[in-house]
């Protein structure tokens, strides 16, 4: 786990560095977690409306997934790796807060089946690049007035 202030982010993840998506591998079935990250969640305060692609949906990595509505803004939820969206979160669907509340378990968005996993986490934050990734942009949020 990264510390940096308020921000507590797992270590046992992948993060888009640009949407601040974070990916997990399940280990039992290999298809890939995703959901939003304490910073990133941060900048757009609380999620008030979420909708995903249904089931079945090709996505492709830098693509939309989905829609995102929150207290400071309203975008695309892009996806972070290819694939076929096979999960959607139901809970998350029907209340958006739990995004905020539990980010990294309860409040995860989408699962996907992933197509070229081995070459788009090499373009992914992991491992021992976490944490440098984490202090970085929260000086780069604090110097916005995002934090």
């Amino acid at each position: 786990m990264t510390d940096s202030g308020n921000f507590h982010i797992p270590n046992d993840r992948y993060y888009d560095p640009v949407n601040h998506l974070w990916a997990r591998v399940d280990s039992a079935t290999g298809r890939i977690v995703v959901g939003l990250d304490a910073l990133g969640l941060s900048a757009l305060g609380d999620l008030v409306y979420v909708t995903l692609q249904p089931v079945g949906t090709p996505v492709r990595r830098g693509e939309p997934v989905g829609t995102l509505e929150a207290a400071k803004m309203t975008g695309d939820l892009i996806a972070p790796v290819s694939g076929i969206l096979i999960g959607r979160n139901e809970l998350v669907l029907r209340d958006p807060s739990l995004v905020n509340r539990d980010p990294y378990e309860g409040g995860w968005i989408a699962s996907i089946d992933p197509t070229s996993w081995p070459k788009e986490s090499a373009e992914l934050i992991a491992g021992d690049a976490i944490p440098g990734w984490v202090k970085a942009e929260v000086e780069r949020y604090q110097a916005q007035g995002w934090i």
